[in-house]
């Protein structure tokens, strides 16, 4: 499974972006702004393609266990990222709830204009997300998310 994120707009405090999953238009994303220096839980991940696994431990994944009880079965792990560890896929509204993650929505606000930038319905986009990617992980399929930066 090939996931693409094409970031389209650098906010302030935020990145603006779009996930396909196989070259179908799938939700939008929201992500920490670009910094040329990293700052802890501040800072988007760079733009490259990286692998994506299961974490079946740490806050987010006995959190979902929860609350996603029906579909849960680990957290979507974005993983051998240069200098970034546990970055993930999860639900949220702004920029104040990723540290590096990746947001993801079915509504999005234009982040110039919003000073954290906003995502809407994430649950509901997460969901429909989660149960695609999990399902090819399960099938034992390789799934990698590209990231592309058409600028900084």
């Amino acid at each position: 499974m090939d996931i693409d994120v094409l970031r389209f707009n650098n906010g302030e405090d935020s990145t603006n972006g779009l996930l396909f999953i196989d070259g179908k238009f799938e939700c939008y994303t929201l992500e920490d702004e670009h910094r040329d220096s990293k700052v802890r839980g501040e800072t988007r991940i760079p733009a490259g393609e990286y692998d994506i696994k299961l974490r079946k431990e740490g806050g987010f994944h006995a959190k979902y266990s929860k609350r996603f009880s029906d579909i849960h079965d680990g957290m979507l792990h974005i993983v051998n990222v240069p200098g970034f560890e546990y970055i993930l896929i999860h639900a949220g509204n702004t920029d104040e709830h990723t540290a590096g993650c990746l947001l993801v929505g079915d509504s999005q606000e234009n982040n110039n204009l919003v000073k954290d930038g906003f995502i809407g319905k994430s649950t509901q986009a997460y969901k429909r997300v989660y149960k695609k990617v999990i399902e090819a992980i399960n099938n034992g399929e390789d799934v990698v998310i590209t990231y592309t930066d058409p600028y900084k």
